[in-house]
């Protein structure tokens, strides 16, 4: 059985880094936790919401590292000299990864009320036309 890519149709020229990006999208985990939101807040911004209840500023890290937005969370362990006769709250690690699109620039992040908010733009596309002149050969 053949594969098939975007190569595959002579009409879909330089879309090969659109493949690649389809492919680390399909590689990266798909784990729940924490749960997020993707809202779109105009035609030109989004807003990403991650639950992370629990963890302050110092916890969390973002960073865009290859056209990727990654949003990690690291809790320290402050359950020495305690005795826990039920542990439901877990304090664990997390990293999300969000693919973005050229012309997606990261925003601000605000943590209120649990909830860690990183707002996107998008550039609004420019409409170009341009005629190709023709020579003689």
């Amino acid at each position: 059985m053949t594969k098939m890519t975007l190569a595959s149709y002579p009409h879909m020229l330089g879309f090969e880094q659109l493949e690649r990006l389809l492919e680390r999208t399909a590689k990266s985990g798909n784990e729940g936790y924490p749960p997020f939101n993707i809202e779109q807040t105009s035609d030109f911004s989004y807003r990403i919401t991650l639950a992370v209840a629990g963890f302050s500023e110092e916890d969390l890290s973002i960073t865009v590292e290859d056209r990727q937005l990654v949003i990690r969370g690291r809790q320290t362990d402050d359950s020495e000299g305690r005795v826990f006769l039920h542990r439901g709250i877990a304090s664990r690690q997390f990293q999300r990864s969000f693919v973005l699109a050229d012309g997606v620039d990261v925003g601000e992040a605000i943590i209120e009320n649990g909830l860690l908010h990183v707002d996107l733009s998008r550039e609004k596309p420019q409409t170009v036309v341009q005629t190709i002149n023709i020579k003689k050969g």
